[in-house]
């Protein structure tokens, strides 16, 4: 698999041109629409970006994005963009690497940074490319420095424009806004000239973002070197205060020391710090395992994620004389999961016993030669597993006792279903949504689109892991972005080794001693369907081995999803998320 298409690592980082005239650096300027003021719930309508370099513009970059969703009424009569206009635009996936590529080796600035810079993290996170920008230049920020109150009221664009007698009015269209900051930003520079400010790190010192505290600790990141790996903020006492990872740790733990992040918990951390330790890597992905195990053994106060790696709940088929799911921290053989949240994990558990006919009462049948949970199903009308069962009412009520002939084949078409033998099952619930539907029962098809969405989602996943855990020895190459190749060996769904073969290096040589010196991983034996692998480990070794480019060079095993996999169901998924998060229309006015 191979692309054309930039990811943001391949951006060049700040530290690079730190010391260098603003004069003779690259910038891009850069201004977002959107359908609202958050980056967790809203979507960009539009990208509009300057390059300049010496007062000159390089180049210009426009294009509206299709946010997936309408545009709000409010949004319409601000921007102009109407849904119709963002109908065949191309979607976010595909903007946000041609805006790497516009951006490659330049500098963002944008009026309010931190809004545009929300959503561009958010929609990189989304399509997990990393995002190397650790710093940005804010017009905002700028202004409140360096223009007095008496002279700018309001630090707002069109106030700006006004101030300034700028070329290019704001229209709040995203390319004639980044052309208007384009000129605010060259004359708010003119301003500082003669106090010094020079360089891209005299502007940055002389912003407020970074106290003279902050900027006394910078010595920590000198000697650190320019590599992949993982980083330990280190507290009075010695304990870990911080873990993360950095494709480049001197350019990341510098970027601590600049005040360019402004959460209140970090400038709190670095406040306390008292040393840097470092771990280089071969590659991200192995930081990425580093930083996993570090987290869960440190658990680091100022870390919010990923600090218990191996929770999570699980759906497991109880080895029971007549099984049903259950949710547990702990996974069975027959088990699909992990799952962030009980509530999910239950959910996805009642829809495939709806949809099989298991059992759901708690009832102990040890001795039972028999099943019954009197009901009859058809007294409530069409049995639908797809909404929430009435309360009371177990999923494998019947008029008559069932025996275990009887019920074991419904266990054998649950058990399929998790290991992805078959789909019959979900087959089944799409032709039941699609019956909600038709009958114009809406909201109780919308419930159970997203309920069988959930259930797509969690089943998909568990058997992706699966099938990397289950293989004894995967050996993986990924391009670099020089022209060398980064090299992994997986076993039983753990990385065993990583290396790193340089341009220039024959690769070959290289896998053999990684191989041969990767550590051992004792074949798993009855440990749940990921054989025992930290999840959160194997999620980020299966993201890596799908990323664009990746060359499989060997496997025991082939690395293939079952034929029954949940997987072909992902793009419903997907669509069932995007409907359930499009905001609502709204009502027609009576007589309008």
């Amino acid at each position: 698999m191979t692309t054309g298409q930039l990811s943001f690592a391949d951006l060049d980082d700040d530290d690079e041109f730190a010391d260098r005239s603003l004069f003779d650096t690259t910038l891009v300027v850069v201004d977002l629409e959107t359908t609202g003021g958050s980056s967790e719930t809203d979507a960009i309508t539009e990208i509009g970006a300057v390059k300049i370099r010496g007062g000159e513009v390089l180049g210009e970059f426009a294009t509206l994005v299709d946010p997936g969703r309408a545009i709000p009424p409010q949004i319409v009569a601000l921007t102009g963009i109407t849904t119709a206009m963002t109908y065949d635009a191309p979607p976010v996936e595909e903007v946000l690497p041609a805006f790497a590529e516009f951006a490659q080796g330049a500098i963002l600035v944008a009026h309010n940074a931190r809004f545009d810079t929300a959503f561009l993290r958010k929609a990189a996170a989304r399509m997990d490319l990393p995002w190397p920008f650790t710093t940005s230049l804010c017009t905002v920020a700028m202004a409140r420095r360096i223009l007095t109150r008496e002279e700018a009221p309001s630090v707002k664009l069109s106030a700006l424009a006004d101030l300034f007698e700028v070329s290019v009015r704001p229209t709040h269209r995203a390319l004639d806004d980044a052309r208007a900051t384009v000129d605010v930003f060259h004359r708010l520079l003119e301003r500082v000239g003669n106090r010094g400010v020079h360089t891209y790190r005299d502007l940055t010192d002389y912003l407020p973002r970074a106290t003279p505290a902050m900027r006394a600790k910078r010595s920590m990141a000198a000697g650190l070197p320019r590599s992949p790996g993982v980083y330990l903020f280190r507290g009075p006492s010695d304990e870990v205060l911080y873990v993360g990872t950095a494709v480049d740790l001197r350019r990341r733990v510098s970027s601590y020391f600049s005040g360019s992040d402004t959460r209140a918990r970090m400038s709190e951390m670095v406040a306390l710090a008292e040393r840097v330790e470092h771990v280089v890597c071969a590659h991200d992905l192995e930081a990425g395992v580093r930083e996993l195990t570090l987290l869960a053994a440190h658990k680091p106060v100022y870390n919010r994620r990923s600090r218990n790696p191996h929770r999570g709940w699980w759906v497991n088929l109880t080895r029971e004389r007549f099984p049903r799911l259950s949710v547990s921290r702990t996974p069975v053989p027959d088990a699909i999961g992990p799952v962030h949240s009980r509530a999910v994990a239950a959910d996805v558990a009642d829809v495939i016993s709806a949809a099989a006919g298991l059992r759901s009462c708690t009832q102990n049948l040890k001795r039972a030669d028999h099943h019954w949970c009197p009901g009859d199903a058809s007294a409530v009308g069409l049995p639908d597993p797809l909404i929430t069962h009435r309360p009371g009412l177990c999923h494998a009520a019947s008029d008559r006792p069932q025996t275990l002939p009887d019920y074991l084949c419904r266990v054998e078409a649950a058990r399929v279903l998790m290991a992805g033998g078959s789909d019959a099952l979900l087959v089944d619930l799409h032709r039941r949504l699609q019956l909600l539907a038709d009958t114009r029962r809406f909201e109780s098809a919308a419930r159970a689109r997203d309920r069988l969405a959930a259930t797509v989602d969690v089943l998909a996943r568990s058997q992706r892991l699966a099938v990397i855990a289950r293989i004894r020895e995967i050996v993986v190459a990924r391009p670099d972005d020089g022209g060398g190749w980064k090299l992994c060996v997986v076993r039983y769904g753990r990385l065993a080794g990583a290396a790193h073969a340089a341009r220039g290096v024959p690769p070959l040589p290289v896998i053999e001693m990684m191989t041969a010196g990767a550590r051992t991983v004792v074949e798993p034996v009855d440990a749940g369907p990921l054989g025992g692998a930290p999840a959160e480990e194997l999620s980020l070794i299966e993201r890596w081995i799908g990323e664009p480019g990746t060359r499989l060079v060997s496997a025991t095993d082939p690395l293939s999803s079952p034929i029954g996999s949940a997987q072909r169901w992902t793009d419903f998924a997907l669509a069932a998320r995007r409907a359930r998060d499009a905001p609502m229309p709204l009502p027609a006015r009576v007589g309008a």
